[in-house]
């Protein structure tokens, strides 16, 4: 794999976005890439947990902005439109895997990475984390299941102001309410994550495998009608005047002017 590390330690495969030099953004092969390496760690009966983590000072800024840049000045919306469908299928993967996943991140984590933490069944933070649903400032809606997924976790009005306003969710806020599981410094993630290893380790895969089933049963069954009105929205949205004129903002370093068209 070029843009993602895949490595197995004893029962935990470890999935490290590795596009720092592009504070890892999602583009399409990078998201294929992931989808591979969780089908993997879902299929390989060695692997009892997975670990999602990232090289770099930055998590993830969500879409790779370069890659929208070229999208835009192309008129390439079909590669915008496909890698929505791929974020959406991560977060879907994620909660669908029949074992615990968990989830790493320093740094900002924006735009679908963030959704992909509230995705995760743990998520270790470090104190230097924000989580920033930032696609209004590019003329979006959140993708990669967002909606559906933040509104569950910390309910309907939050994650609208969340989505509405762009506003970063500090690790300490996160943990409140309950998106994050622990917060610790960052020369200390990885002891903390041999904590809930250490922890996770004493119980039956059985009974994580059923949680996550009744889980899935109880919150997440209609996904797939939400990914069509997600995927819907996203494409229509990638083709108006706002969101060109948010990607070329964000590219000039200013503010964008949006005029609603």
């Amino acid at each position: 794999m070029e843009h993602i590390i895949y490595q197995l330690e004893e029962d935990l495969a470890i999935l490290t976005l590795n596009r720092p030099e592009v504070a890892n953004g999602f583009h399409i092969p990078m998201c294929e890439e992931i989808l591979e390496a969780l089908t993997l760690a879902e299929e390989d009966p060695a692997v009892h947990f997975v670990l999602i983590n990232a090289n770099g000072k930055v998590f993830s800024v969500g879409g790779d902005l370069v890659e929208m840049k070229r999208a835009v000045d192309e008129d390439d919306i079909p590669s915008l439109t496909k890698i929505a469908e791929l974020v959406n299928a991560i977060s879907y993967k994620i909660k669908q895997i029949a074992k615990p996943v968990l989830m790493e991140v320093d740094g900002a984590v924006a735009g679908a990475a963030a959704n992909m933490a509230v995705a995760s069944d743990f998520c270790l933070a470090t104190d230097k984390a924000k989580f920033i649903q930032a696609f209004v400032g590019v003329g979006l809606a959140p993708d990669a299941g967002g909606i559906h997924l933040l509104s569950r976790s910390i309910g309907v009005t939050r994650a609208t102001q969340l989505a509405m306003t762009g506003e970063a969710l500090t690790a300490e806020k996160a943990l409140e309410w309950g998106v994050v599981y622990r917060i610790s410094e960052a020369d200390k993630l990885e002891k903390t994550r041999e904590q809930l290893l250490k922890k996770l380790r004493r119980g039956s895969s059985n009974s994580y495998a059923a949680i996550k089933k009744l889980v899935w049963e109880s919150q997440f069954k209609d996904w797939q009608d939400y990914a069509t009105l997600e995927l819907n929205l996203q494409e229509s949205l990638a083709q108006t005047e706002d969101f060109k004129e948010g990607v070329r903002a964000h590219s000039e370093r200013r503010r964008p002017k949006f005029t609603g068209k």
